[in-house]
């Protein structure tokens, strides 16, 4: 739009809101999945059932039966040490694997290829091929740690199960890490890395004050993805151990899923659903806060 006024021609741009109603039918629907499921489970988690259709208002009683649980607490403190160390591990791993890939060449969509690989496998097909990889009599893995004369056993040592897991995740889902890694290194121009060289500035250096700044948006990505994914994990290691031996690696989310399926606690399986979500919602949001921290200046 042209206007004059005064001798003076100044053109505004008209901003056309009327693309948000191409994406409406998309929000709706997500919406919906979204909202009637977490209602449903809002509605059970203040309420107790005996029979189809006849409830009686609770109020907060099974928040407070879950909060004061030692076998919550467990569950928690588990699944907070798992997801622990497996940011420790796969973060910093996957960085130096996307540093050691090469940059131009054929050998270039090799390595993506292979990188991509784990995480094409479903998650229940993984858990079912570290199951049978780690078994301590037939296994490749676990027959090999105990000829050479360690005592490796994962369905009996709680340490040994820990081992499994931690190395099953490591396996499947640092490739993730590693491909976003790539990414942010292969969108640095090479004139930050020419200047380096003029001045002399070593590995080091260079790693320090230019790739992992220009780094951060997607390290910042693949640390909230690792933390979720992580964090709600269920399906591998439900299918390599079961929560077992024990308890020693029944985390939140087999946890919560013993206590609906299982026992057919709804009450309580529902306050522990809408616990961990908030728990879920609250770290992600205050993670997010803290590494986006003068993101703007």
């Amino acid at each position: 739009m042209i206007i004059r006024s005064w001798g003076i021609v100044m053109i505004t741009k008209t901003i056309n809101q009327k693309a948000w109603l191409l994406v409406l039918p998309v929000l709706l629907v997500v919406s919906l999945n979204a909202i009637i499921p977490l209602m449903t489970v809002v509605n059970y988690s203040i309420q107790d059932t005996f029979s189809p259709g006849v409830f009686f208002f609770e109020g907060t009683k099974w928040y407070q039966e879950v909060l004061s649980s030692p076998r919550f607490h467990s569950a928690l403190g588990r699944q907070l040490l798992y997801t622990g160390i497996i940011l420790l591990i796969e973060i910093p791993l996957g960085v130096a694997v996307a540093l050691a890939m090469p940059r131009k060449g054929p050998w270039v969509s090799v390595c993506l290829v292979l990188m991509a690989l784990p995480l094409l496998i479903p998650w229940n097909v993984v858990g079912a091929m570290w199951n049978i990889f780690a078994l301590p009599d037939i296994g490749l893995l676990g027959y090999g740690l105990n000829w050479l004369g360690f005592d490796y056993n994962y369905t009996q040592q709680p340490l040994a199960a820990w081992f499994t897991i931690i190395l099953m995740d490591v396996w499947h889902w640092t490739s993730l890490v590693v491909l976003l890694a790539y990414a942010g290194l292969s969108s640095i121009p090479d004139a930050y890395f020419q200047a380096a060289k003029i001045d002399g500035a070593g590995s080091f250096a260079v790693f320090r004050y230019i790739q992992l700044p220009k780094m951060k948006r997607v390290l910042i990505i693949a640390l909230l993805l690792r933390f979720m994914d992580s964090f709600m994990v269920y399906t591998e290691p439900f299918v390599l151990t079961g929560g077992g031996p024990g308890n020693s690696t029944t985390f939140l989310s087999i946890d919560l899923v013993k206590a609906a399926i299982g026992e057919f606690n709804l009450g309580i399986a529902a306050a522990m659903s809408i616990l961990y979500f908030l728990m879920t919602l609250l770290v992600c949001w205050v993670f997010y806060t803290v590494m986006m921290r003068g993101e703007d200046s």
